[in-house]
């Protein structure tokens, strides 16, 4: 091997191996914010060391720089670092697609029930609501687009939480949840249980465990990138008592032709 053919070995090996570490970082980088996301109130970077396998030194140069990019930042002087601003600022993206694509979905399946329909997301221990569409009645039950509400007493809470693994639910739901009225279920043995029906039957109810007096069905979809959503039709229990099965039915059609729409298109 005359010298030319030896340099470019060597340097085509160089390159070979910084593309390999780079990749590498950026795997490493990954399972930071995703530890982060599993853990809403914060993580220490020993703690988050321990989550993701790797020796501290090493979480703190690439904690480092993910803030300097505001994809992490400082939860606490005690808790360490959770998500950043710049995570949310991502999600809102994906979110104002999310929102384009399925809203005519949406504004069919309020047509077809007439009531109000909601989009919602997962937001760390909460449901964000993205989108709704308002039904014209004198009495509705309707959210804000942008608010959050706890996942462990509305339809869409729970059927986000029916669709992730056991071990992610118990990380987002505390042993004690806070009570709102008589109807809200505060066990989380209690909740499982009933998380195993939602898995089953596809669909979720919350019957004035939030709001007295506001009832609502739930149902998840997958987007394009396999990341659930929920869409939950909420209304008044006057009208949610009696009609609750034609309720799940048409929201559940919904929800399948919105998976088999993204499916068929990506």
């Amino acid at each position: 091997m005359d010298w030319r053919k030896e340099f470019i070995f060597l340097n085509n090996d160089k390159q070979d191996k910084t593309k390999t570490s780079n990749i590498q970082v950026i795997t490493r980088a990954a399972k930071i914010l995703r530890a982060l996301r599993d853990h809403p109130k914060g993580l220490s970077l020993s703690k988050i060391a321990k989550e993701v396998g790797l020796a501290r030194s090493t979480v703190q140069r690439i904690v480092t720089a993910l803030e300097q990019e505001r994809l992490v930042s400082a939860a606490s002087a005690n808790e360490g670092f959770c998500l950043g601003p710049e995570i949310a600022l991502l999600a809102a993206a994906v979110q104002s697609d999310l929102r384009e694509e399925v809203r005519p979905f949406l504004i069919e399946l309020s047509r077809q029930v007439n009531e109000t329909v909601d989009l919602s997301v997962l937001d760390n221990s909460k449901v964000l609501f993205v989108d709704q569409i308002i039904a014209p009645h004198p009495l509705q039950a309707t959210s804000q687009p942008g608010a959050s509400f706890p996942l462990h007493c509305t339809a869409n809470g729970k059927a986000i939480l029916a669709s992730l693994p056991i071990a992610e639910v118990e990380k987002l739901i505390p042993l004690d949840m806070q009570q709102f009225n008589d109807q809200t279920i505060t066990s989380r043995y209690e909740l499982l249980k009933e998380l195993e029906v939602v898995r089953k039957e596809g669909v979720a109810f919350a019957r004035e465990e939030h709001i007295q007096g506001i009832c609502a069905v739930g149902a998840v979809i997958f987007d394009r990138m396999g990341n659930l959503s929920a869409i939950s039709i909420p209304l008044p229990s006057i009208r949610f008592y009696g009609n609750e099965e034609k309720l799940a039915a048409a929201l559940l059609h919904t929800c399948q032709t919105i998976n088999q729409h993204f499916n068929n298109k990506y």
